[in-house]
């Protein structure tokens, strides 16, 4: 398979130039967290698919969509990119030392809801999100509880997290498919919406990130790099 190694603040991509199945994803994905699949692309957009590596689907992912525009500028030089993921379009204009700076559109957050005694507010970011307000060294267990319940029959993604400050929250992800990744970008934004944050530093793991939310609509600004 024809690819390159990329990573978002440890979590970890290969952007792959050929077209994949869900038979040959586990296989092809080794030790990423997923597979960024380019079907097209020219100066200033590029259209993915975005592989979990358990061969399912990604309706969207803020560090992958990045990783793709930082592919596509190194390929072409462009500085402002349209990623299209399916039905919906990311704009990720390149900044200097490396961020980029990603509108990902529409956020939905819905009403507080509890789970087997687990408290959670729902978020949509063109991918589902359960965020949990607590600690973070609790995601291990939720982040298995909430993945695979009913309530959820394509699956979700999990988060916990806990406020440190006015503006700053430290979280943990736990990605549907995959497990618990360093970072990611679409749980950056969920984790801001969710607690109600206009602007909001989020601390991962593997890095922090930006998060600005404006009527609606949901802006993330982070880095990410070739790695091989």
């Amino acid at each position: 398979m024809r690819s390159s190694r990329w990573q978002a603040q440890g979590n970890v991509y290969l952007v792959a130039e050929q077209e994949l199945t869900p038979g040959r994803v586990p296989k092809a994905v080794g030790d990423a967290d997923g597979i960024v699949e380019v079907r097209g692309y020219g100066d200033g957009w590029v259209e993915i698919v975005i592989w979990n590596p358990d061969g399912s689907l990604a309706e969207m992912s803020g560090n992958g969509t990045r990783i793709a525009a930082c592919w596509l500028a190194e390929r072409t030089g462009a500085r402002q990119v349209t990623v299209r993921v399916g039905p919906r379009e990311v704009s990720a204009r390149l900044l200097d030392g490396g961020l980029v700076e990603q509108d990902l559109g529409e956020v939905t957050v819905g009403e507080r809801e509890e789970l087997d005694g687990i408290a959670f507010t729902p978020v949509d970011v063109g991918n589902p999100h359960a965020v949990v307000e607590g600690d973070p060294a609790d995601l291990p267990r939720l982040g298995r509880l909430l993945e695979n319940h009913p309530r959820f029959p394509g699956r979700t993604n999990v988060q916990v997290a806990r406020r440190i400050g006015d503006r700053d929250v430290e979280a943990r992800v736990w990605e549907r498919g995959v497990g618990e990744t360093g970072s990611s970008g679409t749980s950056a934004i969920a984790v801001a919406a969710a607690l109600g944050l206009g602007e909001a530093t989020v601390h991962f793991p593997g890095g922090s990130l930006q998060v600005r939310l404006d009527h609606g609509r949901a802006f993330l600004t982070g880095p990410a790099e070739k790695v091989e």
